[in-house]
């Protein structure tokens, strides 16, 4: 009767193991299933026909808002389509524009990345034709930074050959506390912080015809939090690549 009972009890014991692990599959699966973010209908080929395009993502978890990977679904026509895979993150979308001035819209995601700097990932796609091309989005500007005596930061443009000197006398106090100044003097030489661009936004840019990008630069002083101001690039495309028509220091 003990052997009846010890075996029932191991035979009920590894049934709820069994039941548990294929409920946790089974909610797996579920979290595992690609959310559709948004559908669009865009003319993306040239050709006078607007395409499905739907972008969809799978979260890191089911409770999650991050997007572990991230895709469009293109219906070109009854018999072509393709996948265009992007980087992971958050709150993905397109903009559709014209960025390359060839008279078809092109395809710009972006996601951001979650991070304390707001950083976006980008990916520049155009399709005409039919056919998937990646378009290299704009690098970011060599600016140069450093702090200097009597409580002021140089920042310097390379590509538009200016440099701008930024009262920081305001946060003394707090320089003061972290060492970087004494009696208004460097205690060593102490550079910058300066980001890469951040955030793309499209916009018209003057004197040119079509669409361009303006790409935000942040650069920080003693920490990241410690905003100095940000550097506004303005960016057209024109013989396969992108020009630099403007820069320009904004102070905060």
């Amino acid at each position: 009767m003990k052997k009846e009972l010890i075996f029932a009890f191991s035979a009920f014991f590894f049934m709820s193991l069994h039941a548990a692990a294929d409920a946790f599959t089974n909610a797996e699966q579920k979290a595992l299933e690609p959310r559709v973010v948004a559908i669009y209908h865009e003319d993306v080929t040239g050709t006078g026909k607007k395409s499905d395009i739907t972008l969809k993502g799978i979260p890191f978890d089911q409770e999650s808002n991050y997007l572990k990977e991230i895709w469009a679904d293109v219906i070109l026509d009854s018999q072509n389509k393709l996948r265009i895979n992007y980087e992971p993150g958050y709150e993905p979308s397109i903009t559709f524009k014209d960025f390359n001035h060839d008279r078809v819209k092109d395809m710009l995601q972006s996601s951001a990345t979650g991070g304390s700097g707001g950083f976006y990932s980008y990916k520049l796609t155009t399709l005409k034709d039919g056919v998937e091309t990646d378009i290299p989005m704009p690098t970011s500007l060599q600016i140069q930074g450093q702090f200097a005596d009597g409580y002021k930061a140089i920042v310097t443009i390379p590509e538009i050959g200016k440099t701008y000197t930024v009262d920081l006398s305001s946060r003394k106090e707090d320089y003061l506390r972290l060492g970087i100044y004494k009696n208004g003097k460097l205690n060593e030489p102490t550079e910058l912080m300066i980001d890469p661009i951040a955030y793309f936004k499209p916009s018209k840019i003057t004197g040119k015809k079509g669409w361009g990008l303006i790409g935000y630069q942040r650069v920080s002083g003693a920490y990241h939090a410690d905003g100095i101001g940000t550097v506004e690039s303005y960016w057209y495309y024109e013989n396969g690549k992108w020009q630099l028509i403007h820069a320009k220091w904004i102070t905060y």
